[in-house]
């Protein structure tokens, strides 16, 4: 692997500096990785023949786990967390789109999203928060056929090269010791 890259090693993706735009410079170092249009290019991927999000209000909270279930939408942690405590909310209802979602779906996702928010600080001291929904697969949504929102626990400092560089994300918990520690958080009507 060469230790310098020239325009002709990304298919025609010109490599740009940051000195060639009229901007204030910040405080940021940039990781560029034209190698993931690959990844971006690469149009939709082929999808099991069950949604999980379907599937998973059927199963056991453990299995599934769900860590909360409301009368529109569940919330449940992630499978592949950015970090410990993922989360996600979703609606029962199969349904791709935000501005498809009904009215108590939408202030049910709210409610819920304000609760996990609570219990994560409760039970995970962390510092602030990023919630999302990526919509269509073109904006990263893993399962872009079911509606879901993200509420990633963020803690000072808790970025670092590791999944870069190794390929790796440090978990420190396991998927079932947080989904049981935030369930028994959870607080019940």
């Amino acid at each position: 692997m060469p230790d310098t890259y020239g325009p002709d090693d990304f298919d025609g993706v010109e490599i740009e500096s940051s000195v060639d735009f009229a901007a204030v410079p910040d405080a940021f170092q940039r990781l560029w990785t034209p190698h993931r249009l690959v990844y971006i290019t690469a149009g939709p991927q082929p999808h099991a023949d069950e949604c999980p999000f379907c599937v998973a209000p059927s199963l056991s909270d453990e299995k599934a786990l769900i860590v909360a279930r409301g009368e529109t939408c569940f919330v449940l942690l992630n499978l592949f967390p950015y970090n410990a405590g993922h989360l996600l909310v979703c609606p029962y209802r199969h349904v791709a789109s935000y501005d498809d979602a009904t009215g108590e779906e939408v202030a049910e996702m709210g409610a819920l999203t304000q609760t996990a928010m609570r219990v994560l600080r409760a039970t995970a001291n962390c510092d602030g928060f990023n919630l999302g929904m990526n919509q269509g697969g073109i904006a990263g949504a893993g399962i872009a056929e079911h509606l879901h929102q993200h509420i990633v626990p963020r803690w000072a400092q808790d970025s670092n090269f590791f999944p870069i560089i190794a390929g790796t994300k440090a978990m420190p918990r396991l998927l079932g010791d947080v989904r049981a520690e935030v369930a028994e958080s959870w607080p019940h009507p």
